[in-house]
């Protein structure tokens, strides 16, 4: 079974993608420290057989490509790809973004649906898409696809934790599939795997799952916190139930945070377990007259509940509750990948700002595995 990866990043999709058996013949992708980490661990470490493009996507021939691949329309089983949503994005306020030429992207991804025909198409992007001030592009994007003989299986969000993401992960997935493809098989999205805390289910997984085990004493400051909220005896299982990770390998090139100043590692020592900067006497600039947003900056990662979204700015706790859950500093590269639940040796290049792009961009490999893994129960020749 043949894919391509459009908007391919560092390579999120595609691993799902080799995960599920399925070779991707070619990905596309602008950013040349993602598009290293896609050579180096997709094609030279697991011999992908992937042409990779390493250009503007608006200027690749998509004839040509179809050539070069020696496919012709129709043959190709899927597409994978998540255009740049900065666009789209829930942060922007008012009407920014709705003319930011990135939403143009997404009409760009239907020119190569248009010109492979392939059995299946699957987009991911952030929640923003279902806004009313994008439904131009959205509506437009569909109406292609419909036009050009494709069904809608499914637009919607589908939260990463759900499907053992240890991250509260919300994203918006567009499934579309050829007319002619017998779809009575097709469950999507899956069914979750993965719950709510209750007796007798799956729990989402927590946080704790990527970082290693700490010290006694800090599980008994764990179990000091959560006494606050249950008796002591069941603060005690709780925290003697939680998953922990392996330890990270020393020589791991990914297991790097960021440098603090003096006074920001001061505040990190004040911060309490599963706190946040306003726990303490902390006030940025921006949060005067008793401003209250954006609480989770500088917070440090919840321990026992699947952590935040981890987006771009992964690495810099100024950008969410990207704290390390007990020790002072920033989580490492490596722990944010894991959030991201990429195997321990893939390797992100590039400098750690633009590692920390990619880790943020990418989709969640478990998640890609178990949608792809559900469509492929359909493509299957």
């Amino acid at each position: 079974m043949k894919a391509i990866d459009l908007f391919a990043g560092a390579g999120g999709f595609s691993l799902a993608a080799h995960q599920c058996g399925i070779d991707v013949v070619a990905a596309i992708e602008l950013d040349s420290a993602a598009a290293a980490t896609y050579q180096q661990n997709l094609i030279s470490r697991l011999s992908a057989p992937t042409t990779l493009i390493n250009d503007d996507i608006n200027v690749v021939d998509i004839a040509e490509l179809m050539g070069k691949l020696n496919l012709n329309e129709g043959e190709l089983d899927i597409i994978l790809g998540g255009p740049p949503c900065q666009g789209f994005s829930t942060h922007r306020i008012n009407n920014t973004g709705v003319d930011d030429p990135r939403n143009q992207l997404l009409l760009r991804y239907f020119d190569f649906i248009h010109a492979f025909k392939p059995k299946a198409f699957l987009v991911e992007n952030v929640t923003g898409l279902l806004w009313q001030r994008h439904a131009a592009y959205l509506d437009k994007f569909l109406k292609l696809a419909k036009k050009a003989g494709y069904n809608i299986q499914f637009c919607g969000a589908i939260n990463a934790k759900e499907y053992g993401v240890p991250q509260n992960r919300k994203r918006v997935f567009i499934l579309g599939t050829r007319k002619d493809i017998k779809d009575a098989a097709l469950i999507f999205p899956p069914a979750a795997t993965h719950f709510a805390p209750k007796k007798g289910n799956p729990t989402w997984r927590a946080a704790s799952t990527v970082f290693e085990k700490p010290t006694n004493s800090i599980l008994k400051e764990y179990v000091q916190l959560y006494q606050q909220t249950m008796p002591k005896q069941e603060a005690e299982l709780h925290v003697a139930n939680l998953e922990f990770g392996s330890q990270l390998p020393k020589n791991d090139k990914c297991n790097i945070h960021m440098v603090h100043t003096d006074n920001v590692a001061q505040r990190f020592r004040e911060t309490p377990l599963n706190g946040s900067r306003s726990d303490i006497e902390f006030r940025l600039k921006c949060h005067s007259n008793d401003y209250k947003g954006h609480k989770d900056v500088y917070g440090r990662i919840i321990l026992d509940q699947p952590s935040n979204t981890i987006t771009t700015g992964c690495n810099n706790p100024s950008k969410g509750r990207f704290v390390h859950p007990w020790l002072d500093h920033g989580i490492t590269l490596r722990h944010a990948a894991r959030l991201q639940t990429f195997p321990d040796d893939f390797e992100f290049l590039g400098n750690s700002s633009e590692q920390a792009k990619q880790i943020g961009n990418a989709v969640p490999v478990e998640l890609g595995r178990k949608l792809i893994s559900e469509i492929k129960t359909i493509i299957t020749p």
